[in-house]
């Protein structure tokens, strides 16, 4: 599982090239892009759902790692980053109506393509996808789930944005200034502004990154940025950060629907997302339906960063061992 070296680059590229590629119309009316990867003898079936300003390019090698697992892969680019459709007209700005509208993306890919998929297959078996969810990915999958508790086999959930680190500024100080700008941006302004201290897309030197310890799958993925601007994504609006808070209510609101059984890996340096609310989250579910979360808190991987998937070895390993196992188990 570890990083691609130059013996298997071609079966790598390979693996690539045999991708269906394409795009449906999500939820009113915006494009939503994906890309499948199956073969007849893989009998298990994943969905890989990216974090905020990610696109499926960026996850390649994880696609490949568990297509060699015996898994048909299925991504989604969210809409308004990767290669979907953009909402606004500058493509740098992170925003979003409403995270019900990934919802419902998600629910046309999975219903419409991964379902259709599966079915389309000569087992006479039916099953259900396992998912793999990352930061906003993770918000996004548990509403999901919430909202189709019979839809998912299980889930990980990597990294989770349950909610936003707000760094030095207590939770309810930095809601009411999310929520201030938010209402100041729509007396002052008919397009959204960046929220205080975002701007356009740049990229940040390997040594003062907060993502991954993986200088190498840093460089990688800085290039793949460079190499192809479409994917390129600032930071994010007020509106975005609200419906991000609506969303972490609305998780913790409807927990009694979560009937899909999931595990949290949590990285134990992150400061993108807030580790504090992720256990909150794994011990009211573990109260409410032990079956569904066995854990009482998450798997911690310690001393890793925000970004566990595209960690160095000793951090991404175990990630992705547990990831196996928790599938395996269902």
């Amino acid at each position: 599982m570890s990083h691609k070296d130059n013996s298997s680059i071609e079966e790598y590229s390979h693996f690539w090239q045999q991708g269906l590629f394409a795009s449906f119309t999500g939820c009113k009316g915006v494009r939503i892009n994906y890309a499948t990867f199956s073969q007849p003898e893989n009998l298990k079936h994943l969905i890989i759902c990216a974090g905020r300003s990610e696109g499926y390019l960026k996850y390649q090698e994880l696609a490949y790692d568990f297509y060699k697992q015996g898994y048909n892969i299925y991504l989604i680019d969210h809409r308004g980053q990767g290669i979907s459709e953009r909402l606004l007209s500058d493509k740098h700005k992170g925003y979003v109506e409403s995270f019900d509208d990934y919802v419902d993306d998600l629910h046309i890919f999975v219903s419409d393509i991964v379902n259709n998929c599966i079915n389309n297959r000569k087992e006479n078996e039916k099953t259900k996808p396992y998912l793999l969810a990352h930061s906003m990915g993770g918000a996004i999958a548990t509403l999901y789930m919430q909202r189709y508790p019979d839809s998912i086999k299980a889930a990980v959930l990597s990294s989770p944005m349950m909610a936003i680190n707000s760094g030095v500024l207590p939770n309810f100080l930095a809601e009411l200034l999310v929520k201030s700008v938010y209402k100041l941006n729509l007396l002052c302004s008919s397009s959204p502004w960046y929220f205080i201290g975002q701007k356009a897309y740049s990229s940040t030197e390997f040594s003062k990154n907060v993502l991954t310890h993986c200088q190498q799958r840093y460089q990688d993925f800085n290039q793949l940025y460079n190499e192809n601007v479409e994917l390129q994504l600032g930071g994010v609006t007020p509106r975005w950060l609200v419906e991000a808070l609506i969303a972490k209510t609305n998780i913790f609101a409807q927990l009694a629907q979560l009937k899909t059984p999931l595990m949290v890996l949590q990285a134990g340096n992150d400061v993108v997302v807030d580790n504090q609310v992720q256990i909150e989250f794994c011990r009211a579910l573990n109260l409410m339906n032990p079956a569904v979360c066995p854990q009482q808190q998450p798997f911690i991987i310690k001393g890793a960063y925000h970004e566990l998937l595209f960690e160095i070895d000793e951090y991404r390993d175990q990630a992705i061992a547990q990831t196996i196992a928790w599938f395996d188990k269902h």
